[in-house]
């Protein structure tokens, strides 16, 4: 394969793989050649067996939301991430936070770092799929669940200092009934504890939905 070939296949795509390259191929000699490319600064080695454009070749930006599903595919973007997307927390977040049931891991790329917190498979739920730009999409916590899911993994999380220093904002973002039903799923006495905390939070703040 030349590199003309390979900019026909994947200029349009945010992220590819050498199996996805290799189709009909063999995959050794694909390899190969992707290290070569890597060497020449033309491709991008994200991750073991993950690639994405060098910025001269590309036409569309990588969306860091679309790699962290890629990176490990049995999960979703929330905690800090998912809530600083929906503009419930004011603070910039220096890595993308997801959920797995895999391992915790922590990630660096050239992209940047991509944090994994585990969580059983029972608690695995909460969330859906979200457009992001140029055609991506990714799987994010819904409000309600990444909210529910810092408090579950961060210890104290039920404390009420922790949810005020939170700065919870854009309340009209989580529906009181379904934060309600999440927390009754879980079946959790700390989420059962910080869930009185959390509505007096919204009742507080504007556009709560009820």
């Amino acid at each position: 394969m030349i590199f003309k070939q390979l900019l026909e296949k994947v200029s349009d795509l945010p992220a590819f793989t050498a199996r996805f390259l290799a189709a009909g191929q063999n995959l050794a000699q694909i390899r190969l050649q992707i290290n070569r490319w890597v060497n020449d600064g033309k491709i991008i080695r994200v991750n073991k067996g993950l690639y994405t454009l060098a910025r001269p070749y590309k036409k569309i930006p990588t969306e860091p939301f679309y790699i962290a599903n890629s990176l490990k595919q049995a999960s979703y973007v929330s905690l800090h991430s998912a809530l600083s997307w929906y503009g419930m927390i004011p603070e910039f977040v220096p890595a993308v936070t997801s959920i797995t049931t895999g391992r915790p891991q922590t990630i660096e790329t050239p992209l940047g770092r991509f944090e994994f917190r585990h969580i059983s498979k029972k608690y695995f739920w909460g969330y859906q799929q979200v457009k992001l730009n140029s055609g991506q999409t990714a799987f994010m916590a819904r409000p309600e669940k990444a909210l529910l899911d810092l408090i579950y993994l961060t210890p104290g999380g039920d404390d009420p200092h922790f949810l005020e220093e939170l700065r919870l904002q854009n309340f009209e973002q989580i529906n009181a009934t379904l934060l309600t039903e999440f927390v009754q799923r879980f079946q959790s006495p700390k989420l059962n504890r910080a869930h009185n905390t959390i509505i007096k939070i919204l009742e507080q703040g504007e556009g709560i939905a009820l």
